[in-house]
């Protein structure tokens, strides 16, 4: 996908410093999802997380009036997941179960896979219409598939809070819903979300 320049957090950090990149994420604001905005911005659970090796964040820039702006980004976390595959068809099933451990106790199948941890848009001076929804996850997706390349695997897995938009907006992108997850008591400060929808993509190629 041209037009677009995706940066490390963490090699942003060496290259700049960790206070100039502050000042670059402080911009952010996503208006829809406070907790996408919080996790880049007051907080800087971000910064934190890519340099303890949770999650690894990526930035999208693009040129606009002759400078290189943040248009959004998107945070990449191993994830380890159960899922009741007896809930797929028979030909998803199949191609999940190479990827799938059975654990015969808890009578469930367990995944390792990357987690889609967060997605959004910069809506600060309008930067949010330089680059659609469908453009932003295409370019998060790729990104895993680059991964994938040389590490192995064919899933993706997102969370998303139970709403209407998202869940449109992740299947009609080939996501499959397949269940839900509790949410843990520290997960809730920025939600009134007690439940999260887990979704996953499978890919062909």
């Amino acid at each position: 996908m041209t037009g677009y320049v995706l940066v490390n957090l963490k090699e942003m950090i060496k290259e700049l410093g960790e206070e100039k990149v502050k000042t670059i994420l402080s911009n952010f604001s996503c208006p829809i999802n406070k907790d996408v905005e919080i996790f880049i911005t007051s907080q800087s659970k971000a910064i934190e997380f890519a340099k303890q090796g949770i999650a690894a964040t990526h930035l999208v820039f693009t040129s606009y009036k002759d400078e290189l702006v943040l248009i959004g980004y998107f945070s990449l976390a191993n994830k380890y997941f159960s899922i009741d595959l007896s809930a797929m068809t028979k030909s998803f099933r199949q191609r999940l179960n190479k990827f799938a451990q059975y654990d015969k106790e808890s009578k469930k199948h367990y995944i390792t896979a990357p987690l889609l941890a967060q997605l959004g848009k910069n809506f600060n001076n309008g930067y949010d219409r330089l680059i659609s929804g469908d453009e932003l996850l295409k370019i998060a997706c790729d990104k895993i598939y680059d991964i994938q390349l040389n590490l192995g695997g064919k899933v993706i897995y997102v969370e998303c809070e139970d709403n209407e938009k998202l869940m449109e907006f992740y299947k009609s992108n080939g996501f499959r819903f397949f269940a839900k997850r509790t949410l843990d008591k520290h997960e809730r400060s920025n939600t009134d979300s007690t439940e999260l929808m887990q979704l996953l993509r499978y890919e062909n190629g």
